[in-house]
């Protein structure tokens, strides 16, 4: 999303450069305009978040030292002027006034303060005095407010984004200014801004020069002409998310330079418009919920520079056309949400480009085809929630750049292979298929595993409980609703959520399960384990809100180790064979929503100290030995005040049911 943004300022900043010292004005004013900022790491989150680098530029800027020289100053070669200043994901945290110094620079042509955090400031009038200026970012940073009219005054501007997160909005007034004054504009930004009440016939007299025109999400309504599609230098078109954007594609006349078009999300009734198959040099087709229908055109094929294809989310039917086998350049092919049926062509292996294949969520059947282990360069298959069936596929075992499978929801039914050894796979998702016999001790050659689901299959035997002593990355595991018998693994110290619920386990929890420190859910219910519940489970993890033991064999008592300050939402425990009564330290989980305590046999009065969990909804304790009356404690005025469900049934309580506990 940002790599255009950050790269082209990246481009300007390498160069700049100096030969004079600059006017003790002009350094002046830098440094007050330093002044005006604190610095911030997360300032310039979005920066590291899209895997650019970000750093505190401003941070070297000294006195008595040539500002020509600072980080992201750019000066001229013969006058020493301040001409470029590039504190783009500069970790920048304040405002940025109208009566700023930053507007003591007259003489700028560049200004990229991209990725910082502006805290609203409106976009200046004064940015409008600017009249050299060629480049101007002020993306991602937290401006907002209306776009004033002085800002399209800048007649030399080639490049403009004001791209954000829907806080800067444009009126009709101003959007005819730039269109009409800004003949050598190349590129036009506005992703996020709100420009629900401009006219799109606003838009006719687009400059002739434009290169690059971005309205993504920006609310833009009504009927679009197709003369946008006719500009004669448009390489990179994107309308997407405006969903009450209706257009059409102009069946002559169209911009041939187009190499990159971005439509999805906007509203197209009908067939997918013939005419883009003259667009031969289009190496990104991007029309994802356009709602198409009809079978998939045979004219794709002609596309032959195609880089990327996404047409998912559309009522696209029958079976991949064999014209697509066209498509050599192809790296991502995406036809996810469609009504997609048959098999999967062979020629599919014959695009050796591809590095993603998202194909989930249609009606294929069949085999998937042995020619996908051809594609050595594939890092990505998405082919969940479809009928897919037979033998897992020898690709999964022998590509080596495999980093993400998603063979979710599917009928394959097989053993498992054996893996080989791999630092690339980091998701593998095999849930709800119906796969059997063991689950193989190669598992753990995937070293840089982070999520493993293969739930809901027919699987009975893990042949190494050990299995995750070498996966340190590992976050997820999900094994329930398989056969799985024998003891329980140990959970690793580096998950956070273990599921192995719905299963045959037996014998005790693991001691090592202490070490799970970072555990956030723990669902190891329906099971045959035994033996007492561990004293460690009530301060395993600081991090632990869900803790389901129900349908088990446990005995003993419930430990009183629930530590103050955890975050505990859930505790299930019933249908075991606990007793004695209540831990008082329940009281230290003051998020906990729902306990479940229900076909036990615990012996205690009715815990009315539990009245002090602000946040408990639901609180079942039948068919227990509670005893007594469930009145005439003292609560201190508390009354459960959030409680939603109560199940009381099945015990020894005497007397009438408090009226406090429905009055709420």
């Amino acid at each position: 999303m940002f790599s255009q943004y950050i790269s082209s300022s990246s481009t300007s900043s390498s160069s700049f450069s100096s030969a004079l010292l600059c006017s003790q004005h002009q350094s002046s004013a830098l440094l007050q305009f330093k002044q005006l900022f604190s610095f911030s790491k997360e300032a310039s989150s979005v920066c590291e978040e899209a895997g650019y680098r970000s750093y505190p530029k401003m941070k070297s800027w000294k006195e008595d030292t040539d500002c020509c020289s600072w980080d992201g100053v750019r000066c001229d070669r013969t006058k020493g002027d301040v001409i470029g200043l590039d504190l783009s994901c500069s970790w920048l945290y304040g405002t940025v006034p109208t009566k700023s110094s930053l507007f003591h620079l007259p003489h700028l042509q560049h200004l990229n303060l991209a990725c910082n955090y502006f805290n609203h400031s409106p976009i200046s009038s004064r940015f409008g005095q600017f009249v050299r200026l060629r480049y101007l970012n002020l993306s991602y940073s937290m401006f907002s407010g209306q776009v004033l009219s002085e800002l399209p005054d800048l007649s030399e501007l080639a490049s403009l984004d004001l791209s954000g997160y829907g806080n800067v909005s444009l009126e009709t007034s101003v959007v005819k200014r730039p269109v009409q004054n800004l003949t050598k504009q190349r590129e036009l930004h506005l992703d996020h801004v709100n420009m629900s009440s401009v006219s799109l016939s606003s838009l006719m007299n687009l400059s002739s020069t434009l290169t690059s025109l971005k309205l993504n999400s920006c609310f833009l309504r009504g009927r679009l002409l197709g003369h946008i599609f006719c500009l004669p230098n448009l390489q990179e078109l994107s309308l997407a998310h405006n969903p009450e954007l209706t257009w059409f594609f102009p069946t002559v006349n169209s911009s041939n330079a187009l190499r990159v078009l971005d439509l999805s999300y906007t509203n197209y009734l009908g067939e997918l418009p013939k005419s883009v198959g003259k667009l031969t040099f289009l190496s990104h087709l991007i029309m994802s919920g356009c709602n198409f229908s009809e079978p998939i055109p045979t004219w794709l094929g002609n596309l032959t520079q195609l880089t990327i294809l996404n047409l998912s989310a559309n009522n696209f039917g029958g079976q991949m056309p064999s014209s697509l086998s066209n498509l050599k350049e192809l790296s991502s092919l995406d036809l996810r949400a469609n009504n997609l049926s048959g098999t999967l062509p062979m020629w599919l292996g014959n695009l050796t480009r591809l590095t993603k294949i998202l194909l989930g969520t249609n009606s294929f059947t069949g085999q998937l085809p042995s020619s996908l282990s051809n594609i050595k360069v594939l890092t990505f298959v998405g082919l969940r929630y479809n009928n897919f069936g037979g033998r897992i596929p020898d690709f999964l075992t022998n590509l080596t750049k495999l980093t993400s499978v998603f063979l979710s929801f599917n009928q394959l039914t097989s053993q498992f292979g054996e893996f080989q050894f791999s630092n690339s796979l980091e998701v593998l998702e095999l849930d709800h298929n119906r796969l059997y016999g063991s689950i193989p001790k190669s598992i753990s050659n995937l070293t840089n595993l982070n999520n493993l689901d293969l739930s809901s299959n027919e699987l009975t035997s893990i042949v190494d409980l050990d299995m995750f002593k070498n996966l340190k990355k590992l976050k997820t595991v999900d094994f329930s609703s398989n056969l799985l018998h024998g003891k329980l693994p140990a959970v690793p110290s580096s998950v956070n959520t273990f599921f192995m619920y719905r299963n045959r386990f037996s014998g005790e929890i693991p001691y090592t399960t202490r070490n799970a420190t970072f555990l956030t859910i723990l669902v190891i219910s329906k099971n045959n384990l035994r033996g007492t519940v561990p004293s460690c489970l009530g301060n395993i993890s600081n991090f632990l809100s869900v803790m389901d033991l129900r349908g088990n064999h446990f005995h003993g008592t419930i430990p009183d180790t629930f530590a103050k300050g955890n975050r505990l939402r859930a505790l299930g425990l019933n249908d075991n064979y606990l007793e004695g009564t209540l831990p008082k330290s329940l009281v230290n989980c003051i998020n906990l929503e729902l306990l479940n305590l229900a076909e036990n046999m615990i012996n205690d009065s009715f815990p009315y100290w539990l009245a002090a969990l602000p946040k408990l909804q639901v609180l079942i304790l039948r068919a227990n030995k509670f005893y007594g009356p469930i009145g005439n404690h003292k609560t201190g005025g508390m009354f459960f005040t959030k409680l939603r469900i109560l199940d009381l049934s099945h015990n020894d309580f005497i007397g009438s049911l408090p009226t406090q506990f429905f009055e709420q």
